[in-house]
Formats: structure tokens, C-alpha cells, sequence
């Protein structure tokens, strides 16, 4: 009997991931090598288990159907899994583990054991009960053989058209069972499997078109429902196998570290679909909660079990991250009701002189104040959304005062920038910037550009738009 409300389940290759994060300020003596100091061993769950073990910070009742070595490191392993439901296959092999050695959050070598994987011979417990009462599966395929045993792949396709099944590929592992709600390889995956189909894609010149090719491709051959592929900070292309394919962008991040981020993108998805949303939503949904996770810090953000809820960066975040890397943190403000040409040239050259931009925006109680009553025209939190798309916006900060005095002592940018109309005048804000050693600017103006000239000009050709039999755009 299928559960709208059952577990989600996460079929797949579980590893052991283990960071060795250290300081690195000089070089050895003998070599070009870095000499890493302060060593700090951090351990996480990998492939499959990683994927559970996320879903299961959101809440979630998870049962995770695996295989891992009856050694040391698979006891390691499973200890990291709290939370998560247990069903393990019978493997005759070591546990997988992958080492990274990293410094101030680059890697710089990795190194893996336990890489040749054992013979999967069957299931242990009542998996096959629990995997009909779930709400919905996540196979996540890491090429070491769980994805391939025959009962797996039987009860997989046994599984009721109403329980969405998501199915993550690998290279090394075989094709998804026919009927899946949603499969996600990323770019290069598909192209190898089309590839192996013997798809030709010549004529293609965009990287969207040969892409969509592949997913239609993809689509008819596995029998599935809908194929997205993973387009790292691009976002995502999603195909129903004809006509023209949806893309979702991903919203702007700084990434450091993306290792994580497509079994975060595979378990945002498989959560959606889940919660009943079709598959368009939930690939937007997957693709900002990837994104989210990576400007969280990607793996580093497992250690503090982080709210991936929000796709962008706490402005907090983004500041001290910015700043340990010694670059510029620039800051400008305004009302931005009705962003116009104006606005989108002075935040571009804003953000060209650092390595952030944060706009501090006026509230709407701010902004009556300012303006009048019948301002603004657009609330705030769609004000902020506008911004928020700008690629060259890094963060937007809404305040309630008159001034952003208070929101920039908080922030203390190195830079504040203001519009043209403020050249050979003192600058407001420039007095508070003085208190850390900031630097307050003038930056030109697009000339006949403003919010109020284009109410003026709507006004004055309202009343003409019946006569003209212009529409007019409000």
C-alpha cells in the first residue's frame, strides 16, 4: 500500500568522506610543497549516505537501502548516520573512503582507498516492505554495484506510478529502471550516455541546444518521465523529451567548495517531488537549494548543520568570507522603486570597484517618509528580489531608518557608493565610513534616467492611451 506521507528512500553506494583541513604558510624545503599545520580531521557519510543523511537534517523519515564494508571504516561510517534508517545489502568488500587534504578551504590532494568495490549478493531485513511504503525514492548511483542488484532494480520498477522514484546516474552503473518520475545526470554524464547510444549532436553550436538534444535524447531511451541535467552554477536544464526544454538558472553564490552539491540538488528534488509538487517545481526548488548548500560552504556547512531554506548567503557569511580572502566590500543604497537604466549602471560600476556589492535598500516605511505617500511603487520584498537578480548584487539589506547609517555600521564596507548627483558635495554617509577607515564615492549618473520622471511620464500619457490606442504598460 503506498503512504502519500511514507519515507523517503535512498537507494545507492554509500563512502566514508574524510577532510584533513590545516594552515598552510610556507613550503617545505626540499620541495614546492605546502607544509600543512594545525591539522583537523572531519569525517561525513559520502555517496548515498550523504544524500540521506540531508534529507534526514530536514526532518524527514529517511531509510537508507545500502552497502558498506564490515570493517573499521564502515563502522565509522554507520555511526555518522544518526537519524537514518539502516537496510544493508550483504557486500563482501571494504568500505570506500575518500581523504581529502585541504588548506584555508581549497583542496589540495586527495587520496582514496577501498576504491575496488566487492560483490553485492542480496539484501539483508525487510527492505523490500519499506521500499513499497515510501513516499518517494531516491536512487543515488555511485557506480559500486547496489543499483544493479536484480531485486533492487525489480522492486524499483514493481513500485506503484504513484510513488515518484528520482534516480541520480553514474557512469559505471546501469540505466535507470523504466518509469522514473525524474534522472539527473549532469552535463558530461549525458553526454557519455548518449554517446554510448551513438547520438549524434553535430550541428548544435550552443551548449543549451546540444544539451536539450541529449535530454530528449535520454528521456525516450530510459523511458522516463523527465531528464534534468545539472549545469554546476548555470542551474539546470530540464527536458520532457520533445519541445523546447525549461532551464533554471541558479541564483549568483561565491563557491568555495562544491563537492556535495549534486546530491544536495538530487535530494532537493526528491523531497519536492515527495511533498507532492510537480517535477518543473521541484527542479527550481533543487536547483536553489544546491545553490544554497555551496554558498553555505558546501561540505563544510554538514559540521554545522546549517538552514538551507535560503539560496543566498547570509549577508554575515558573505562579508567575513570575502574579507579572509582580502578583497573589497562595497556598499550603496536607495529606493530602487522602478529600477531603470540608471540604477543598473551605477550598480554595475559600484560593483567593479570590489569583490562584493551589497545594497542597502530603503524600507517602504523609509521611503514614504522620503517620498510621500504614494511611494513606493513596488513593496520592498520585490524590490529586493529585482536586485537580488542582478548578477553584479551580491546581498541586499533593507532598513527602516532614514539614513543607512545604522545598516553600514554593521556591515562597515570598505567602499560607499553614491549616484552622480552628489559630485562636489559631502557625501552623508561619509562621516560614519571615516569611523573604520571607508571610503565614500560619487559615481555618474545615466543622464534623463529617474524614478520619478518615469511616473511623471506614465501620468501624463494616461489619459491620452484611449485616443492613441496605445497600450499603456503599468
Amino acid at each position: 500500500m503506498t503512504r502519500p506521507d511514507g519515507p523517503l528512500v535512498v537507494v545507492g553506494d554509500s563512502l566514508l568522506d574524510i577532510d584533513l583541513e590545516g594552515t598552510a604558510e610556507r613550503l617545505t624545503p626540499d620541495a614546492p610543497v605546502p607544509v600543512l599545520d594545525h591539522l583537523v580531521e572531519r569525517a561525513r557519510p559520502g555517496g548515498a549516505a550523504l544524500a540521506a543523511l540531508m534529507a534526514a537534517r530536514e526532518g524527514v523519515e529517511v531509510v537508507l537501502v545500502t552497502a558498506f564494508g564490515d570493517d573499521e571504516e564502515g563502522a565509522r561510517l554507520e555511526a555518522l548516520l544518526a537519524g537514518v534508517e539502516l537496510r544493508r545489502l550483504r557486500y563482501d568488500g571494504p568500505t570506500p573512503v575518500k581523504r581529502r587534504v585541504r588548506a584555508s578551504g581549497q583542496s589540495l590532494l586527495r587520496l582514496d582507498s577501498g576504491s575496488e568495490p566487492g560483490t553485492t549478493s542480496g539484501v539483508r531485513g525487510d527492505w523490500e516492505e519499506v521500499v513499497r511504503s515510501a513516499g518517494a525514492v531516491l536512487v543515488s548511483d555511485y557506480g559500486r554495484g547496489v543499483a544493479a542488484v536484480p531485486e533492487v532494480r525489480e522492486a524499483l520498477a514493481a513500485l506503484s506510478p504513484r510513488v515518484p522514484v528520482m534516480w541520480d546516474p553514474h557512469p559505471r552503473g546501469p540505466a535507470p529502471v523504466p518509469g522514473c518520475r525524474l534522472v539527473t545526470p549532469n552535463a558530461s554524464e549525458a553526454r557519455l550516455f548518449t554517446v554510448r547510444l551513438g547520438e549524434e549532436v553535430s550541428g548544435r553550436s550552443t551548449l543549451l541546444a546540444e544539451v536539450g538534444r541529449r535530454a530528449d535524447a535520454l528521456v525516450a531511451h530510459w523511458q522516463a518521465g523527465a531528464v534534468a541535467v545539472t549545469l554546476g552554477d548555470r542551474g539546470a536544464l530540464l527536458s520532457y523529451g520533445s519541445g523546447a526544454p525549461l532551464v533554471m538558472p541558479a541564483p549568483p553564490v561565491l563557491c568555495l567548495d562544491a563537492c556535495g552539491a549534486g546530491d544536495r540538488f538530487a535530494v532537493g528534488a526528491a523531497l519536492a517531488l515527495r511533498s507532492g509538487l510537480v517535477t518543473t517545481e521541484a527542479v527550481q526548488q533543487a536547483v536553489d537549494q544546491a545553490a544554497a548548500y555551496v554558498a553555505l560552504g558546501g561540505p563544510a556547512s554538514l559540521y554545522a548543520e546549517p538552514d538551507l531554506a535560503t539560496p543566498r548567503l547570509p549577508v554575515e557569511d558573505l562579508l567575513a568570507r570575502v574579507r579572509a580572502g582580502g578583497g573589497t566590500v562595497v556598499a550603496t543604497g536607495g529606493c530602487f522603486d522602478l529600477l531603470h537604466a540608471g540604477h543598473v549602471a551605477t550598480l554595475r560600476a559600484a560593483r567593479s570597484l570590489g569583490d562584493c556589492l551589497v545594497v542597502c535598500l530603503n524600507s517602504d516605511d523609509s521611503v514614504r517618509r522620503l517620498k510621500g505617500v504614494s511611494r513606493p511603487l513596488v513593496a520592498a520584498e520585490d524590490r529586493a528580489r529585482v536586485l537580488e537578480a542582478l548578477r553584479c548584487v551580491d546581498a541586499v539589506v533593507v532598513f527602516d531608518e532614514d539614513t543607512p547609517a545604522e545598516v553600514l555600521k554593521r556591515i562597515r564596507p570598505q567602499v560607499w557608493a553614491k549616484g552622480g548627483d552628489y559630485a562636489g558635495t559631502q557625501v552623508p554617509e561619509a562621516a560614519v565610513l571615516e569611523e573604520w577607515g571607508g571610503q565614500a564615492v560619487v559615481l555618474p549618473y545615466l543622464r534623463g534616467r529617474s524614478t520619478t520622471g518615469l511616473v511623471r511620464t506614465a501620468a501624463e500619457r494616461e489619459p491620452h492611451s484611449h485616443d492613441t490606442g496605445k497600450e499603456i504598460v503599468r
